[in-house]
Parts: structure tokens; sequence; C-alpha cells
């Protein structure tokens, strides 16, 4: 002990009870921050759940309505895993661990995610295609989403209203 206590204060500079105050407070802000994220038992339901899916091309689906949509959130894994931003709809399944059952944008997939992206919100109030209301700076950010999704995803139709 006297060893490990006196090479502590000699490679930090601190005391042993300082060392392992710190050491305690790091892991417990470690395990608090990483659990806002993926908690352990998501993260593996969301690999079984995602297991079965065979990654295949994006196909183009064309015009669809908002409740067609729904129909590709991932609890299918014959279909496409699609979200939309704008009304634009992307395939999204290539980051099925993300957007698919158990994920942490799952909620997202099978609709119009935009005002939820604008706000960087999960509120399942805000999983809606309705920007009306954003400020410039929350278009700004709706924005910069879009950009990386036609950068990373292949636009496989748009969302029309029901006749």
């Amino acid at each position: 002990w006297e060893t490990v206590t006196a090479a502590i204060g000699n490679c930090t500079g601190l005391s042993p009870s300082a060392f392992f105050t710190i050491l305690a407070l790091s892991l417990f802000v470690y395990k608090s921050v990483t659990s806002m994220f993926v908690a352990p038992d998501e993260s593996a339901a969301a690999k079984k759940a995602n297991s079965d899916f065979v990654l295949r091309e994006p196909v183009q689906i064309g015009d669809v309505t908002e409740e067609d949509l729904r129909s590709y959130d991932g609890s299918d894994p014959s279909k496409p895993l699609l979200m939309a931003i704008k009304g634009q709809i992307y395939d999204v399944s290539r980051s099925r661990m993300f957007y698919g059952p158990g994920g942490p944008y799952a909620s997202f997939a099978g609709r119009d995610a935009s005002r939820a992206l604008a706000l960087m919100s999960f509120d399942p109030n805000d999983l809606t295609g309705n920007v009306e209301g954003l400020s410039d700076s929350e278009m700004e950010v709706l924005q910069d989403w879009e950009y990386k999704f036609t950068e990373k995803y292949v636009k496989v139709g748009q969302i029309v209203s029901k006749e």
C-alpha cells in the first residue's frame, strides 16, 4: 500500500484520497453520460432485432402518403427502413442500428421527422413534417440535416397528401 500511495503522489501530485475521489467521480460521470445515449440492454435488443435484416440496394418507392410511410419503420424486416426530411424520403437501412427497432433514433423511422430534427427533439409531438413556426436558426439546423441525408442516403421518394 505504501508503494502504491507513493507512486500516486509521485505520478499525479495528488494525495491518495484526492486521486481515488477524482477516479470515482470520473467513473460516475462516465457511466451517467453513456447511459443517456443507449443503455446496454437497449443496444443488445437493437442488435438482436436487426440481426435478421438483410441489406438490399435502395428501391425507388415514388410518391407515398405519410400513412403509407409508417409501414417502413423497421418492424417488417422484408421492407427497407425509410425516413423523410421536408417531404423527401430516404432509405436509411444502412444505419439500421440507429434508426431500426431498439435504436436510439427508432422513433424517427417511417415518418417525416423534420420538426424533431430542427428542434433536436425526441418528443413524439415533434415527429412531424410540419415546420411551421420554426425560427431561422432551427430551419438552418434542419437544412444541415437535409444536407447530411442527401450525402449519406439515397432519396427513394416523396410524401404526397392523401387525395
